[in-house]
């Protein structure tokens, strides 16, 4: 039973393989778009219906004209190398939702939630394209298939070792080892790459929508400014640091705005 799994595992993870237009990297996708995006739109849905979403006000119409240029320049990007039509089972739409959490998100298929406490912090249309350029990021680079998918070999994983071990002491000693060690050892440095690679792909994105990348970093000073300073260390934690970020993202914008220029986008609000 133990080989069968592992021979089951090893072959879903080379079948299931896909390639990151933005890294050319291989990652790890058990779930196609056909199965994601019918239960993130109607998930979507259901969350709209349940709470407060601020329709015609300034904030809001911002929230869709940087949403809509942020989505068009990704598409620029994936059309002008090699990706046409990557886009074609989108369905964007943008909302903002009445609620004091500092946070946004992007649903896979382009669905997107801003929360109104979140526009403290962004200050401004610019400061809103550095956010919506990382949620967007996540559901073009496919993170929460990936997150699903290696949840899944976790816990077969867990499965092949309960399995294998027959006795009861060490199998409960390998229950707790296993689940710190694919806990802090794999899925949460998992997480950080994949916000890190947001970051990354965002930074690119917003910059070719005409937005001023150097913005990004001083969005997250202003994030760190926020948190008090509170957060778990890194190692323990599903982002990176609020240091590691500003420094990554200083770095990655002049990558930015020549990768832009490229568009044709010389100048940056």
């Amino acid at each position: 039973m133990k080989r069968l799994i592992l021979t089951a595992t090893v072959f879903l993870m080379v079948a299931s393989c896909k390639t990151n237009p933005f890294t050319g990297k291989s990652t790890l996708n058990f779930y196609p778009n056909s199965q994601m995006f019918p239960m993130a739109f109607a998930q979507y849905d259901q969350f709209l219906d349940e709470n407060k979403v601020v329709k015609g006000t300034s904030d809001a119409q911002m929230i869709t004209k940087v949403g809509q240029r942020i989505a068009s320049a990704a598409e620029r990007w994936l059309d002008a190398n090699g990706y046409p039509g990557y886009l074609k089972d989108y369905q964007w739409e943008y909302n903002l939702v009445q609620d004091e959490t500092v946070n946004a998100w992007c649903m896979p298929g382009g669905k997107i939630v801003f929360y109104t406490g979140i526009l403290p912090i962004t200050q401004n249309e610019t400061g809103v394209a550095v956010v919506m350029g990382h949620e967007v990021a996540h559901a073009l680079a496919d993170h929460g298939a990936q997150r699903m998918s290696a949840g899944m070999v976790q816990q077969i994983g867990a499965v092949a070792g309960n399995i294998a071990i027959q006795d009861p002491e060490k199998r409960n000693m390998f229950n707790q080892a296993y689940g710190i060690g694919s806990q802090v050892g794999v899925m949460l440095p998992f997480s950080r790459s994949h916000e890190t690679e947001a970051d990354r792909i965002g930074l690119q994105i917003m910059a070719i929508a005409g937005y001023n990348p150097d913005e990004a970093a001083k969005l997250w000073q202003r994030m760190k400014a926020n948190s008090g300073g509170q957060a778990p260390p890194e190692f323990l934690s599903t982002h990176p640091s609020n240091d590691t970020r500003i420094s990554n993202l200083t770095a990655w914008a002049p990558a930015a705005k020549q990768e832009a220029r490229k568009f044709g986008v010389t100048t940056f609000k």
